[in-house]
């Protein structure tokens, strides 16, 4: 179960990546977006000022997709 809450069925643990290069409102919705699409993510917060992603992640989707996901929208994940 979620960490957080408890609302999920799956085991997921909670993940917190630094990501450079989001500046904006917009950076900010086009990684939730992305992350969101992938469908094993939940719970998703993006902290600009401190340049962190953090999200409930299951065993449905690796961490490996989430990085490309965000990579894929142009921001450097690490």
């Amino acid at each position: 179960m979620c960490k957080d809450c408890g609302c999920h069925e799956h085991n997921e643990a909670i993940i917190t990546l630094p990501v450079s290069g989001m500046s904006c409102g917009h950076c900010k919705k086009a990684v939730e977006d992305a992350l969101a699409d992938l469908g094993g993510v939940f719970h998703i917060t993006v902290n600009l000022e401190l340049g962190l992603v953090s999200f409930c992640l299951n065993d449905e989707t690796t961490l490996d997709e989430v990085k490309k996901a965000i990579e894929e929208e142009g921001f450097t994940v690490g």
